[in-house]
């Protein structure tokens, strides 16, 4: 499967050494030029082999999008529509429109699920890995924790 991605997840992922937690989900991993340089904000990441950089067109609709989310966001859903993949976006706004826009949208927590769910982790990994992305100050919804957890 292949996917378009936004920063937010690639930071925690990445910060917390999980990005195998995206490539055990998906064979690629497109983000775009924008969405890069928020995450190789150190200046010393290193993109692993499934994640690749990809510019989508200049479009009028990129330029609208970008009246209202930052240039990453914009760029990772005109992306997610020109390529017709689904997007790992995280942000409540970007989240909106994309869906707005009909795309297939996922977050971190839809991320860790696939992976409980496919066997790849189980619920105490998942529980731990969830608490320490809080411990390390990422904002992630209690209520949606809970939820995704009583979905199982």
């Amino acid at each position: 499967m292949i996917v378009v991605s936004d920063s937010t997840t690639l930071i925690i992922l990445g910060d917390l050494d999980k990005l195998v937690y995206l490539k055990n989900i998906f064979s690629t991993v497109y983000i775009p030029p924008k969405v890069y340089g928020e995450i190789n904000f150190k200046k010393d990441f290193k993109l692993p082999e499934f994640i690749k950089i990809l510019k989508p067109k200049d479009t009028p609709q990129l330029y609208e999008l970008k009246m209202l989310l930052d240039d990453g966001e914009s760029e990772a859903i005109v992306l997610a529509i020109e390529k017709q993949l689904p997007l790992i976006i995280d942000e409540k706004k970007g989240r909106k429109i994309a869906k707005n826009l009909s795309l297939d949208i996922l977050g971190l927590l839809g991320i860790i699920y696939l992976n409980i769910k496919k066997g790849y982790i189980n619920i105490d990994d998942a529980k731990d890995f969830l608490q320490k992305a809080k411990d390390n100050n990422y904002r992630i919804s209690s209520k949606l924790i809970n939820d995704m957890f009583d979905s199982l």
